[in-house]
């Protein structure tokens, strides 16, 4: 493997920092085709946290008939050691599977909602403003316990069954989310149709009703092979949480040919390019990505991967 890195040269007005939200584990795994073993997960994790990923999301705790693939998240968190990194979350659907986080001994969950009706409908089973109502006592519960909780909103960029979503509909979808009680909300464009503009146009939507880029993550899909000139656009408009997966795990099944989530190394490249401070251990995150990759039987979509392995 090449130890090449990018010849940083810093450009003024943004972010000296950064965090890497890491989604592999959860968001990457579970739209695999392969079922991997619980015990290939934890040392997953704990190449993720070696690498110096410091928010890493470990699984999910939703029903096995909705996800076979996480049926192992139990196993799986007492496998890891939620202490490795300073955010080790979860997603929880319900409060079926906030019960579960707690029992597990969580200090972070996520949530999981939609901008449009039509996804609400097919992934939640409710309606669009039906959802608040479901994650309502998950929120103030989890919170009651002393639990942070993040939001995801989907479809935040396009949807598949109702095309362009308006800017508007998504900043009122996102800031009912925040005012549940979440402490961080996660902007999905889960088609991977979004564009710089329209980054920079949501993101200043954001901030016309009160709500800044501190309480803003992004999280881009490459389907289009827009997602790193899209996190540069949200760098630029001074957000500082990207979600990412290793080696570009993931894909969506809403867009054909979805090419999977922003890839970690790939974003990492960029901002180390930049100057900007990730904690990230580029050699150790390639390793990662390229074990990750014998074990699921197919090579990474990331192109730095591509470039040094």
């Amino acid at each position: 493997m090449s130890k090449r890195a990018p010849q940083v040269v810093p450009v003024d007005g943004l972010p000296s920092a950064v965090t890497i939200y890491e989604v592999g584990p959860r968001d990457g795994l579970q739209n695999e085709k392969t079922v991997i073993p619980v015990d290939v997960k934890a040392e997953f994790v704990r190449r993720l946290v070696d690498a110096g990923l410091r928010a890493i999301e470990v699984t999910s705790f939703v029903h096995p008939r909705w996800v076979p693939q996480l049926a192992d998240a139990e196993q799986l968190v007492e496998l890891v050691d939620l202490t490795a990194a300073p955010r080790m979350p979860v997603l929880v659907p319900n409060e079926r599977g906030l019960d579960r986080a707690l029992a597990a001994g969580l200090e972070e969950i996520a949530i999981f909602g939609s901008a449009t009706e039509t996804f609400a409908q097919r992934n939640l089973n409710r309606g669009r403003d039906e959802q608040y109502a479901m994650f309502e006592p998950v929120v103030t519960r989890a919170r009651d316990a002393g639990l942070s909780v993040r939001a995801y909103l989907s479809m935040c960029f396009g949807d598949p069954w109702e095309g362009d979503v308006p800017v508007a509909d998504v900043v009122a979808a996102g800031k009912r989310l925040l005012d549940l009680g979440c402490s961080e909300l996660s902007l999905g464009d889960t088609l991977g149709v979004g564009t710089p503009g329209h980054v920079e146009r949501l993101l200043a939507s954001y901030d016309d009703v009160g709500v800044g880029v501190d309480r803003l993550a992004v999280h881009f899909h490459d389907t289009y092979g827009q997602a790193l000139s899209n996190a540069l656009a949200a760098l630029r408009c001074g957000v500082t949480t990207f979600d990412a997966s290793a080696g570009g795990l993931g894909g969506c099944p809403y867009a054909e040919s979805a090419t999977g989530n922003l890839a970690t190394e790939d974003l990492v490249w960029q901002l180390h390019g930049l100057g900007i401070e990730t904690g990230v251990d580029l050699e150790l995150l390639l390793s990662t990505t390229s074990w990750m990759a014998e074990q699921i039987g197919k090579p990474p979509a990331s192109r730095v991967a591509a470039a040094l392995l």
